[in-house]
């Protein structure tokens, strides 16, 4: 098994878990937070969704898919073109609501395709390629595919826990 199988492998599962996370949920239960600076499953499943079309349209050298598919305008959140989520207070976190869960999950099946579509041109020899120098070491593009990897396996995880917690207070 080749590196990149390893990484499409992991990017397939948090498809799978945004859908787990996400299907048969009204817009008041994506909308729902435990707590008043607890996120939802909406700003959850958006945020890791925009962290994975920003980062790896950029380390690829790509359109992010928010901006050229329209996905900006259907969702129409009042927030900058550019937004990721980092860093977001709790009125922030507010606005990210959505009329149906088919738009969180179809920005995110366009978002996986088009990191597919990436991660299958991958040789070893790419995952070495430096794709930021801000920070030291500078980050490789290895490092990068691993680190949204995991950011997006932990905000799924909280997305389904989420949704247990208002499955169990049905």
């Amino acid at each position: 098994m080749h590196a990149k199988d390893i990484l499409i492998d992991g990017y397939n599962r948090i498809q799978e878990e945004v859908h787990a996370a996400v299907e048969g949920l009204d817009p008041d239960g994506l909308g729902a937070r435990p707590g008043d600076s607890a996120n939802s499953i909406a700003w959850l499943v958006w945020h890791l969704t925009r962290v994975q079309d920003d980062h790896l349209a950029d380390a690829f050298g790509l359109d992010q898919v928010w901006l050229a598919q329209d996905w900006e305008k259907r969702f129409g959140l009042d927030l900058p073109r550019h937004d990721t989520g980092y860093g977001h207070s709790a009125a922030q976190v507010a606005k990210v609501r959505v009329s149906e869960g088919g738009l969180l999950t179809g920005y995110h099946d366009a978002v996986h395709a088009q990191s597919l579509t990436a991660l299958r041109t991958l040789t070893a020899a790419d995952l070495e390629r430096v794709v930021d120098e801000r920070w030291d070491p500078p980050v490789t593009l290895g490092v990068r595919l691993v680190s949204v990897l995991s950011d997006d396996l932990q905000h799924v995880g909280q997305a389904a826990y989420v949704r247990g917690l208002l499955q169990s207070a049905a």
